[in-house]
């Protein structure tokens, strides 16, 4: 296949339309076969550079002249039309968009909740609610399984895990969604409704602490506001709600895709649920949850895969291509789902000192989400196997839109310790 969106403008390959994503790991396959990184454009005009290929991805993820922080090139990226969240949008001020030392200060306020070990100690409370979500649809034989599983559940987990009450996740998550779109009146209207809700939990929060993540930000805010100062404690805020459930949702659905079109993996998970792990690994790097990173800075001229960078100039790594471009045993199919592929490697958490804080606890829901749902509906499948999956259509995510499945009627588990 070959394809070039718009022959008259420029070298530029137009990258993130609808149909580009629609059919993103032959359009990423056709780019890697030209070469590791290329120049493109956005659907609002921007150009930037996208790496595509796994060993420059590891080196631009890591590269020491590739900063996060946007700041210093306001003015030039203004000037070119890249649309870019600074600090005063509420966004900024967070451990994405900042380069040592502030990155290494604001990562410091929140990865002690994050360790292997403190996520541990959540698995009882994640088992419970993906049971209960599953108790909800097992009686039904139908289900779309982003509304009632895929989505809900990550929302929940960080949800409790921050503090905010229940009745106000639906909020969340549509704020979320909205945010994490390409730039747009309603992109901003989301981010500035989510901004306005957090400015106002935080507030509660100050005034009547709870045994909470956000609860505990707020009072190293008011301990030492050198540490994490006002800006910072919303911009905190905001990518925790993000990023804290976001990437499940999509490396839950994802999974669910492959499953539901490779069903003699999901019945080898079935019989060896101790692959579960591996598996998770293997799902992250067959279809990642997040399509392209976030975009880095050149702090000054450099080269990247023999191709010159300038000051100023925007780098992006396509985190869905690097996927099937990482090595795999000799003789293996990179484009297979295995979910007993030994030691599955990939960078959809990303690599070096912004690897994400949060990996531990989207690797436990995961294992635990697709191993409750493996058990409790063991025919899983498609409603519908000739409907094409419909992928988000926008944002630098990756993940279905809804998943129609039928399932054999059961009723729901019963009450008791889990």
């Amino acid at each position: 296949m070959t394809f070039r969106d718009d022959p008259g403008a420029d070298d530029a390959v137009l990258v993130g339309t609808p149909g580009f994503k629609a059919d993103a790991h032959a359009r990423y396959a056709e780019l890697r076969a030209k070469g590791p990184i290329h120049r493109v454009r956005s659907v609002d005009g921007a150009r930037s550079w996208l790496v595509v290929g796994y060993e420059l991805a590891r080196e631009a993820l890591a590269h020491p002249l590739l900063s996060k922080d946007p700041e210093p090139f306001a003015d030039q990226l203004r000037a070119s039309g890249r649309h870019i969240l600074l600090a005063g949008s509420g966004f900024g001020g967070n451990m994405l968009m900042a380069d040592p030392p502030e990155h290494t200060r604001l990562r410091r306020a929140v990865s002690g909740v994050f360790t292997t070990g403190a996520v541990d100690r959540l698995a009882p409370r994640v088992r419970q609610l993906a049971e209960e979500h599953i108790d909800a649809i097992a009686d039904q034989g139908r289900a779309d399984l982003v509304e009632a599983f895929t989505a809900p559940l990550p929302m929940a987990v960080i949800a409790e895990l921050l503090g905010v009450p229940a009745e106000r996740r639906d909020d969340l998550r549509h704020w979320t969604r909205q945010g994490m779109g390409d730039p747009s009146p309603e992109q901003r209207a989301g981010l500035q409704a989510l901004n306005t809700y957090l400015r106002t939990l935080l507030a509660d929060k100050r005034r009547t602490p709870g045994d909470d993540l956000l609860s505990r930000l707020v009072q190293t805010h008011e301990e030492d506001r050198q540490r994490l100062s006002e800006a910072e404690l919303l911009g905190t805020a905001v990518i925790l709600v993000v990023a804290g459930h976001e990437t499940t949702v999509n490396l839950l659905g994802n999974a669910l895709v492959a499953l539901l079109d490779n069903p003699d993996q999901a019945d080898l998970l079935r019989a060896r649920p101790e692959l579960l792990p591996n598996a998770v690994e293997e799902f992250l790097r067959f279809d990642a949850p997040v399509e392209t990173t976030p975009a880095r800075f050149a702090a000054e001229d450099l080269v990247l895969g023999g191709r010159l960078i300038r000051r100023g100039e925007t780098v992006t790594i396509a985190l869905t291509s690097v996927g099937r471009d990482a090595p795999v045993e000799p003789g293996a199919d990179a484009a297979a789902l295995r979910v007993d592929r030994p030691a599955p490697r990939h960078l959809s958490f990303g690599h070096g000192i912004h690897y994400c804080v949060g990996a531990p606890l989207a690797r436990l829901e995961g294992v635990i989400a697709l191993e409750a749902l493996l058990r409790r509906l063991p025919d899983l499948a498609w409603a519908d196997p000739s409907a094409p999956v419909r992928w988000l259509g926008a944002g630098i995510t990756r993940g279905p839109v809804d998943l129609p499945v039928r399932f054999t009627p059961a009723p729901p588990a019963k009450a008791g310790p889990r």
